[in-house]
């Protein structure tokens, strides 16, 4: 019977584990990761921003290609930078809430203190767009039992991804196109990050590697309106 219940506690540790990390799993709450498609349509995603250098230059970029993408912002940094979430939204982007400082113990925060966090996070990046901002990415892509009450709570979409880049390891570009273009698959979530010195040469990258493969860039919300959850 010991060695049973052992193998039962690290069956549940290990599924418990699995749950919060992965954030496709559905477990703690439900996430858009990936759009139930044939077509070759594709979400691009940026997290952390908005950096002063290199978010508009990512803008500028996308603008040229005539491509829309999903900023999820992290709110302290938007409230020196608002002239940068202004022309997100301007330019047709969709605004995201990643919380209001991306700490590390954020999936640890007790629930009002997370209903908190994520309240003013709203409340700063709609008050600098002047629009609702309705969907969310949990920073690090961790969820939980706390996380999922305050999504639910705020009525927040969840936004998860198919395809994570890990540009953020500082990898040589050609090394992350070979990850990301390994997963793309019609309908993917690919998730990047606006804030990285190389941010603008692998969005170069990838937009070309798309438009040479016949991929439409949307942006994620197009995508959970027309293929629902």
């Amino acid at each position: 019977m010991g060695a049973l219940l052992i193998v039962c506690i690290l069956a549940a540790g290990g599924f418990l584990f699995y749950a919060s990390y992965n954030i496709a799993s559905g477990v703690y709450l439900k996430a858009f990761c990936r759009a139930n498609t044939r077509e070759k349509e594709v979400a691009l995603t940026f997290d952390d921003g908005p950096d002063p250098v290199q978010t508009p230059l990512v803008l500028d970029l996308l603008s040229r290609h005539q491509a829309k993408a999903s900023f999820f912002c992290i709110g302290e940094k938007a409230v020196p930078y608002p002239e940068i979430v202004r022309r997100m939204h301007h330019e047709g982007h969709l605004i995201g809430n990643h919380s209001l400082q991306h700490k590390n113990s954020f999936p640890l925060t007790p629930y009002r203190e997370m209903l908190s966090d994520l309240t003013q996070t709203q409340e700063i990046l709609e008050g600098i767009i002047e629009s609702p901002v309705t969907f969310f990415r949990p920073p690090f892509g961790v969820t939980n039992p706390t996380v999922g009450k305050a999504v639910r709570t705020l009525g927040y979409t969840t936004i998860g991804w198919s395809v994570r880049s890990l540009d953020t390891r500082g990898e040589p570009v050609e090394q992350i196109m070979k990850r990301i273009t390994k997963q793309i698959r019609p309908g993917a979530v690919i998730l990047l990050h606006d804030r990285l010195p190389d941010s603008v040469e692998l969005l170069t990258a990838l937009l070309e590697y798309l438009q040479a493969n016949g991929y439409k860039v949307k942006r994620v919300d197009e995508l959970v309106n027309d293929y629902a959850l």
